[in-house]
């Protein structure tokens, strides 16, 4: 496996299903305190544009004054409307293609759902600023990730985000070259609590760091 970079990678932190924004913010709020975090994917429950509206801009302010960059999932559209940083798409290349139109140069673009490396390259020379190998969504094992993000860090520029199902793989991915790892139900499931679970996750990163070092 390759060494790891002396940079750690960064935390991407992905909600679970969002029903309403006030019960929810409590965590949201812990889980930012407690670590350093680059990114937040704020996903909704509902399908109405309206209400997704309502809960992001409620939620986004709790990340953004963090310096903390929010994406909304598969809506470019909504992106804009509810003063969010970017979109997070995985319905595959004319819906990137359209977010990329609507969003790009000021908006951040991503794209998931890529289980193949032929996936990952097509997307990848899209020209969005992310790809993210696995997903709350896109369950996989734990081993078929982590050969594509290994493979990915050795070749490419184009940063990638490595999902963890569980806060034990966060120091594999680290290992292999992740930029970003992206964290989901390990951190808003935890019976802990989010902000026990992101301590947990700062720590093992800044352990990692040091022995880089």
């Amino acid at each position: 496996m390759p060494a790891m970079s002396i940079d750690a990678p960064r935390l991407f932190l992905i909600t679970p299903p969002i029903v309403e924004a006030a019960s929810f913010a409590p965590q949201l709020a812990a889980a930012l305190g407690a670590a350093g975090v680059a990114c937040v994917l704020l996903r909704t429950q509902t399908r109405d544009p309206g209400e997704a509206k309502k809960i992001i801009k409620a939620l986004a302010p709790i990340a953004q004054e963090r310096d903390v960059a929010v994406l909304v999932e598969g809506d470019p559209q909504l992106a804009v409307r509810a003063g969010a940083d970017g979109c997070h798409v995985e319905a595959g290349a004319e819906a990137l293609q359209s977010a990329l139109s609507t969003l790009k140069p000021d908006r951040i673009v991503g794209a998931g759902a890529l289980q193949t490396r032929d996936a990952a390259m097509t997307a990848g020379e899209t020209g969005v600023d992310y790809l993210m190998f696995g997903g709350p969504d896109h369950l996989e094992e734990h081993d078929s990730v982590l050969e594509r993000v290994a493979w990915w860090a050795e070749i490419f520029n184009i940063p990638c985000v490595a999902y963890a199902q569980a806060l034990s793989e966060v120091a594999d991915f680290a290992a292999a070259g992740a930029d970003f790892i992206a964290l989901s139900d390990a951190v808003f499931a935890d019976p802990r609590g989010s902000g026990a679970a992101m301590a947990e996750v700062a720590a093992t990163l800044a352990s990692l760091s040091e022995k880089a070092h």
